[in-house]
């Protein structure tokens, strides 16, 4: 089956991977989040409807559902805690729309950034992004390099020049 979307093609099977790939860009900050908050299981939860969306064990609203709780947990945290629980929540929402994908890995660099000590935050935000890219599978690569580049201004230039 092949989906119809932002103006191109893209399979299932990559929709899938664009699930992992953001799953696994918000659990490399989660720690950050459960540091400052270690009671609430919401953006953790999410992450793992994620993966059970891949898997077909739950249906894409329930996976969707899980965005809106993680984002709420998000509210009143520190920086580094909030973007990595904002991180978790669009990693869900991929399943109800891939583009979130790219939500989840901008968050998810802010989230490091924010985790840093004076004068690191450009430092590490940069090495987050680039293990992140380490992350990508090869099937879906380009298409997120490619989406990187075109949606670069609307993710607060996260990605680099």
């Amino acid at each position: 089956m092949i989906t119809i979307r932002r103006g191109g093609t893209l399979t299932d099977a990559d929709h899938h991977l664009l699930a992992l790939w953001a799953t696994t860009c918000a659990e490399h900050v989660l720690p950050w989040f459960e540091l400052a908050n270690a009671d609430d299981p919401r953006p953790r939860q999410a992450l793992m409807l994620a993966r059970a969306w891949v898997r077909g064990e739950i249906p894409m609203k329930q996976a969707h559902q899980a965005a809106f709780a993680a984002n709420a947990a998000a509210k009143g945290m520190p920086a580094a805690a909030k973007f990595a629980a904002l991180s978790a929540g669009q990693a869900v929402a991929v399943a109800h729309v891939a583009a979130h994908a790219l939500g989840a890995a901008a968050y998810a660099i802010r989230a490091m950034g924010e985790a840093a000590g004076v004068g690191e935050k450009d430092d590490l935000a940069r090495k987050e992004c680039q293990w992140q890219r380490d992350q990508l599978p090869e099937a879906i690569r380009d298409l997120v390099l490619d989406d990187q580049k075109k949606r670069n201004h609307l993710c607060w230039f996260v990605f680099g020049d």
